[in-house]
Formats: structure tokens, sequence, C-alpha cells
């Protein structure tokens, strides 16, 4: 049988041609996506993932991206040290350009897209200003397990110290003793920040954690005072 198609195709040997001139296709590698275009003209976009931008083509703004890294789009390095001058600076020239009432005559989608990012931007700057959410998104991006209180559960001298206060915020309101609570909160929380920048920086994110976790003991214990100074 193999012998009477050799005799009849005359031994050649055949194979799929591509016709010149017809698009080769591209060999993606693994994980490799195609180049994102504008959902508006469908031009291709800068490399610019997570960064709010506009088409270089008809200056339609663009969605945001699926995980931002909030620490590139507030032009911020990724550490715990931040500069909140900067941070407010960046803020501000973001919320200038992308707020909704500056495309109140675009097109739905526009719309629609510059409250995502407004939101967003806010949300970025609220958590990289506060040191426990700015710690909580660093272990998160490490890929740390988030802190909780039960991290320092070991630690029954600084128990015992929660308590106490938590004792005092439950008696009568009295001004001088709340007062008292506010400053002693202050001061450890200045502490805690100071003690998480030194182990973030010699990259001991485990110690982070249990600092991060005493944290946020104290921040639940400035939310009761809160609610103890609200009149009734």
């Amino acid at each position: 049988m193999q012998a009477a198609l050799r005799r009849r195709f005359g031994g050649a040997r055949w194979a799929l041609r591509v016709p010149e001139g017809a698009p080769r296709p591209r060999c993606l590698g693994p994980g490799s996506a195609p180049a994102p275009r504008c959902w508006s003209c469908g031009s291709r976009l800068p490399g610019a993932e997570g960064l709010p931008h506009f088409c270089p083509g008809c200056r339609a703004l663009q969605p945001p991206g699926p995980r931002p890294d909030l620490f590139r789009l507030m032009d911020c390095e990724r550490s715990f040290r931040v500069d909140a001058q900067q941070l407010q600076r960046r803020f501000r020239s973001l919320q200038r350009a992308l707020h909704p009432d500056r495309f109140g005559r675009r097109p739905p989608k526009e719309q629609h897209y510059s409250q995502q990012h407004s939101s967003l931007i806010n949300k970025a700057y609220q958590t990289l200003l506060n040191p426990l959410s700015r710690g909580l998104y660093l272990l998160e991006l490490n890929g740390v397990e988030p802190a909780q209180e039960t991290d320092c559960d070991a630690d029954s001298a600084f128990l015992m110290e929660i308590m106490e206060i938590n004792e005092k915020l439950a008696e009568p309101k009295n001004e001088d003793i709340l007062e008292e609570i506010e400053t002693l909160i202050k001061v450890k929380q200045e502490e805690l920040t100071k003690e998480v920048t030194a182990a973030f920086e010699r990259d001991d994110l485990q110690e982070a954690k249990k600092l991060l976790a005493k944290m946020k003991y104290f921040s639940n214990l400035e939310d009761k005072l809160k609610n103890k100074k609200i009149p009734p």
C-alpha cells in the first residue's frame, strides 16, 4: 500500500505553505498577552499597567487596571517610609486630572472610568498615609498573611496594658482621664511606627507583622476613645 502511494505521488514530500504576503502567526511566550488597546478607537496603548492614562490616539480615558500597585499609582517607592507631603501633592494632581467633574460632557463609559479612578486614588491615598494600613498593605504585597490581634497574644505585659486602658474607657466619662488616654495612645503608636519602620528596613516581615498587630489594638482603642468623647 505504501509503495503504491509512493509511486502515485512520485515520492514527493508534502508540506503546508503560507502564501507570500500572508501575515505569519506570532508566537506568544508563556504568560504573555496581546498589547492592550483603547476601548474607544482601538489604538495600541503604552505599557503603563495600573497607571491612569489616556489613549494617545483619541485621548479617551482608559479604565484602571485590575490590581494596581498603590505605591506605583501614587508615585512612591515601595517602602514603609513615605513622604506625606509628596503623597499629598500626587493625590491632588491625580484628582485634578481625573475627578468626575471634569468628565461631565464625556461619553458615559469615560464618566464611569473617572469615578473608578477617583475612588481608587482616594483608597490609595488613605492606605499609604496611615502607618497601620500602609504596613498591612506592604505585608500583602510581600505575600505575608494579614496581621491579626492574636499575633501578639503571647505578650502578656502588652495585653495587660491594653486591658487596663479598656477598663479606664469603661468608667464614667472623665475629661482628664480621656485626655491622658489620648496622649498615651499617641505616644505608643509613634513608638510602634518607629519599630515597624526598622523591622521593614531589615526585611524582618514576621516582626513587622507582630508590631502591626499591636498597632491594631491601639487603633481599636482610638475608635473607642472617639466614641466616648461624642456628646450623648
